[in-house]
């Protein structure tokens, strides 16, 4: 690495090199200061050329559909990418909403200022790859300082291609989405494109009406067999005897979700987003799982066709992109909400025992309670804007929950609801 000297020279020093009294002119000392500071290979050198900056500069644009230019510095991989822009406020956790698949196709933005320094580990894997476009925040960390850190930020960005910026302004950002709704943008760190290229291509891309699923779910049915490790799992309810053979589609499902089901005692088989409701009944499940997953759910006019079809035939659970998919089978109707609902704080009212569960959230899209039928029953609701977080239609065996139950990251107040899922199998089973 190239470094660059300055020097110059105190010919008047100041009071600090002085001595209490006045120098003699005749003993009068001159001396020399050199400073040094490395030249990095993409710095540009000072203006009037006499040393490189030793701190990164502005070489990234996010650039939003509503004209708006942000300046930033990157890290992780280079090039150009669009995605809507959502934000995110949950205050750690960065890996597991990195390989979340619900986030396919969408740029996150912390709200917590600093990220990074706890650095990634391989624990914490909510899939099998990251899916999101991008990654946004204030502050990036300089060093890690986790026990459990196996790599850097930036390097596992990089190295899974995954563009990130710092170094924007999150807060001013998150204004402009809550006061303008989820916006499309793009990211980029190639000089050759200009704002206005970017401005196009902006506006030229939409997420509505997009099967995402697709993208992310697996391609052949498997077996899960890991349960929670037992320094993280505080479940102590159990059940002796043959184990629930529970169906999971996969829509994008986190890992967490496989993991707490196990450790209630579930056999659990995936499979494919496409797989046929009859391979399915074909199985003799006990119960059916509809996991969480990316986009609109009218754009997988197939996924809703399936649920339609095992609705009344076995007990369903739906998490998510799961509820979603539900309250269409169910007749209903679901709308895209202004900035959706991402992190780990959000309050949420269960009905039934009137209890405040605080719960981790992802989704841009909700149920709209006033289309469904009559039988079906609003269980959770979102005390942020009203908005349904939970159904059940005890007449087919339904029961869902538009958040994460199972977190990772967030809390753990609604742990609880997979056991009940135990206990919706087990009350059809005893009465079979």
């Amino acid at each position: 690495m190239a470094t660059q000297g300055l020097n110059f020279a105190l010919n008047n020093p100041s009071p600090c090199f002085s001595p209490t009294k006045a120098p003699i002119p005749s003993k009068f000392r001159l001396f020399t200061v050199k400073c040094s500071a490395p030249l990095f290979s993409d710095g540009a050198a000072v203006d009037l050329g006499l040393a490189g900056r030793p701190w990164k500069t502005s070489n990234a644009r996010l650039v939003l559909e509503d004209g708006s230019i942000w300046r930033a510095k990157s890290f992780g991989a280079s090039g150009t990418q669009v995605g809507e822009v959502v934000f995110n406020t949950s205050l750690t956790g960065y890996q597991e909403i990195l390989t979340d698949p619900s986030y396919a196709g969408q740029f996150v933005l912390m709200t917590n200022p600093h990220i990074g320094n706890t650095g990634v580990n391989f624990d914490d894997e909510e899939s099998r790859q990251c899916f999101l476009a991008g990654l946004v925040i204030r502050s990036l960390s300089i060093s890690t300082s986790n026990w459990r850190c196996v790599e850097t930020l930036g390097d596992y960005l990089a190295e899974r291609n995954i563009m990130g910026i710092y170094d924007v302004d999150t807060r001013a950002i998150t204004r402009r989405l809550r006061q303008d709704g989820s916006l499309i943008g793009v990211l980029s760190t190639e000089d050759s494109k200009t704002d206005q290229e970017l401005l196009g291509m902006s506006r030229s891309w939409d997420i509505v009406g997009v099967d995402l699923i697709s993208g992310v779910s697996s391609q052949e049915p498997f077996e899960w067999v890991d349960a929670t490790k037992s320094e993280w799992d505080f479940n102590t309810y159990g059940r002796d005897g043959e184990p629930y053979h529970v169906i999971a589609y996969d829509f994008g499902i986190k890992h967490n979700i496989l993991r707490r089901l196990a450790s209630y005692g579930c056999k659990i088989t995936v499979v494919p987003s496409t797989w046929p409701a009859s391979e399915t009944l074909k199985m003799k499940p006990d119960g059916v799982l509809f996991s969480n997953g990316p986009g609109d759910p009218s754009a997988v006019p197939y996924a809703v066709a399936t649920v339609k079809e095992l609705l009344g035939k076995v007990p369903v659970f739906g998490i998510c992109m799961g509820h979603q998919l539900l309250g269409q089978a169910l007749g209903g109707k679901t709308f895209k909400m202004k900035f959706g609902h991402h992190g780990g704080n959000h309050p949420v009212r269960n009905i039934r025992n009137n209890r405040v569960e605080i719960s981790a959230q992802n989704h841009n899209y909700a149920v709209d309670p006033a289309t469904l039928p009559k039988g079906v029953e609003v269980t959770h609701v979102n005390l942020n804007d009203g908005t349904c977080a939970g159904l059940a239609y005890p007449a087919l065996n339904v029961m869902s929950l538009q958040y994460h139950p199972e977190a990772s990251p967030g809390p753990h107040d609604s742990d609880c609801v997979f056991r009940e899922f135990v206990e919706l199998m087990n009350s059809v089973k005893q009465h079979a």
